[in-house]
């Protein structure tokens, strides 16, 4: 998927959000106090940091009065964003400041999910100075990310006076640095160029790749898992989600209506919703459309993962369902 345009002209004001000036005389309150100790502000060194609900008005809307604040929407099954994630962590410590890296799990944090109408993860957003900017949504190639951050902080310190507050290089250095990697693989070459294929929105080539793995291997997690997703992303790429969301409530008998519907549900990250409509299709249905539904469920378990309590959950329904 490509990142969308950002609209600066499409600013939306947060309902939650503390007037934008009452945020910023806190944050010129805070850099006078530090002058005068000859201490920084708490929160100065911190480029890459995780946010909840709780702490959200003060990390992100508190803070974005003197720095933009980008979000990352991510989920431990979502596997795009293990590729997004590292990247926009390594570019939070290049720009050294002139933004800073909120990172929001969607599965702990669903209240922040739906406030921001967040469709599909990955899904990336910015806060300047109280106000929510969309910047965009899905993996996109690195040269794409840096041209919508710089027009990020181009338009903070033109449009609101906010230029960020300058760390240590050797601070950058600290929040961007990789952990220890593992020695290679013998499939690591081609995973890699899947993950690109992923990344650049050729989902054709990563299924493609993917699937040269599991021909050699056929039980590499880390390419059933891609395959999963890759496949995943193909059937719901361009599908009209009120189109097919109203076919699936229109048509409850339909079981090919209820598997468009239930992919939907999945890469908006409604996994309960997405397994509960296809346990309900394989109760209601017999034949070949109970076992469209069967499969299909099968193959979300694999964009899940096996170890995830839901999946766990899911599958002692299907059984009860089916037997």
């Amino acid at each position: 998927m490509q990142p969308r345009n950002m609209s600066m002209s499409g600013v939306v004001d947060l309902a939650a959000v503390k007037a934008a000036g009452e945020a910023r005389q806190k944050a010129e309150q805070a850099r006078a106090e530090a002058a005068r100790t000859g201490t920084p502000p708490a929160a100065a060194g911190r480029l890459v940091f995780d946010v909840d609900e709780a702490g959200f008005e003060a990390q992100v809307l508190q803070r974005s009065a003197e720095v933009p604040v980008v979000i990352d929407f991510w989920a431990d099954w979502c596997e795009p964003c293990k590729q997004l994630g590292p990247l926009l962590e390594r570019l939070a410590a290049e720009y050294a400041g002139r933004f800073v890296l909120a990172k929001v799990d969607v599965e702990a944090n669903q209240l922040l999910f739906q406030q921001f109408g967040v469709q599909s993860i990955p899904a990336v957003f910015a806060v300047v100075a109280g106000q929510a900017l969309p910047l965009f949504q899905g993996a996109a190639p690195e040269a794409q990310i840096r041209q919508v951050l710089d027009q990020l902080v181009q338009v903070s310190e033109q449009r609101f006076g906010i230029v960020g507050a300058p760390v240590a290089a050797d601070e950058a250095e600290e929040a961007g640095a990789a952990e220890p990697q593992a020695p290679a693989g013998p499939y690591d070459g081609v995973l890699s160029l899947a993950h690109q294929a992923l990344d650049a929105g050729d989902l054709g080539g990563a299924v493609r790749a993917y699937e040269n793995v599991l021909a050699e291997d056929p039980a590499n997690p880390e390419a059933k898992l891609g395959l999963a997703q890759a496949e995943l992303l193909q059937r719901v790429q361009g599908a009209d989600p009120q189109a097919v969301r109203k076919a699936a409530a229109d048509k409850p008998g339909d079981v090919q209506a209820q598997i468009a519907a239930a992919d939907l549900d999945l890469v908006g990250g409604h996994v309960e919703d997405a397994f509960g409509r296809l346990i309900d299709a394989v109760k209601r249905t017999a034949g070949e459309d109970r076992n469209a539904a069967r499969v299909r469920l099968l193959e979300l378990f694999e964009v899940i993962g096996a170890d995830d309590p839901r999946v766990s959950a899911a599958r002692t329904a299907l059984s009860r369902a089916l037997f």
